[in-house]
C-alpha cells in the first residue's frame, strides 16, 4: 500500500507509521510526506528515513488572493503524482476542501483525537480534560475516519475509548492519548491495507 502522509508539526504519528513498517507490522510504504509548515520536524522525519518531502505552504496563495479550493486543487495535483493507495492526515491542520477530497475518494483518513460527534476541531484533549472537571464526561476517545468537506465528520474506520482519570493531569491525559492515538493510526491503515490485498 503507498501512502503520503500529510503533516502539521512535529510527526510522531508519521514516526510511529515507519516504525511500524520496519517492525513489519505493516505491509505499507510511506512514498512522500507533505508538510504545509516549513519548520515541521516531521519533515525531518521523513529526510532521516529517505522519503521524499514536499513543504507546500498555503500562505503564498493567500498572500496572493488565491481560493483555498485553488491551494487545495494544486496540493491534489502534487499528492496525485505520487500514485497513492492511502492519504494518512497524521496532525495535518488545513481542513480540505472538495477540491482535494474529490480527487481521492475513500482514500483519505483522519486522525482525531475524540469520539464521533464530539469535540470535533482543534484541541479536542483539552476540551475533553475540560469537560471531565465539569463532571461532564467520564471517557473520551480517539477515531481515525475517512475525511469529508465536514470537520471530523466522516464515516468511522475505526475508534477506542480512552478513560479520564481522577489523578490525572491534563499532561497525563495527553500522554495517554498520543500514545493511543499512534497505535490506531497503524491499525486503522493495517486495517485498509488487507481489505486493498
Amino acid at each position: 500500500m503507498r501512502l503520503v502522509v500529510l503533516i502539521s508539526g512535529n510527526g510522531s504519528n508519521l514516526q510511529a507509521i515507519l516504525d511500524a513498517i520496519q517492525a513489519r507490522h505493516l505491509k505499507a510504504e510511506v512514498v512522500a510526506v507533505v508538510s504545509n509548515r516549513r519548520n515541521a520536524y516531521g519533515l525531518e522525519r521523513a529526510k532521516n528515513s529517505g522519503i521524499e518531502s514536499v513543504y507546500f505552504p498555503y500562505k503564498p496563495y493567500k498572500d496572493e488572493g488565491k481560493s483555498r479550493e485553488e491551494y487545495d486543487a494544486d496540493l491534489a495535483d502534487k499528492v496525485a503524482k505520487y500514485e497513492p493507495d492511502l492519504i494518512v492526515l497524521a496532525g495535518w491542520m488545513h481542513i480540505l476542501s472538495p477540491a482535494f477530497l474529490d480527487h481521492f475518494p475513500q482514500k483519505v483518513i483522519n486522525l482525531h483525537p475524540a469520539l464521533p460527534g464530539q469535540f470535533d476541531g482543534i484541541n479536542a484533549i483539552e476540551r475533553a480534560y475540560e469537560a471531565y472537571q465539569r463532571g461532564e464526561i467520564d471517557h473520551s476517545g480517539i477515531m481515525v475516519h475517512y475525511a469529508i468537506p465536514e470537520v471530523d465528520a466522516g464515516d468511522v474506520i475505526i475508534q477506542v475509548h480512552i478513560p479520564i482519570l481522577k489523578k490525572d493531569t491534563l499532561a497525563d491525559f495527553e500522554n495517554r492519548m498520543h500514545e493511543n492515538e499512534h497505535k490506531l493510526l497503524v491499525q486503522a491503515i493495517a486495517l485498509l491495507a488487507d481489505d486493498l490485498s
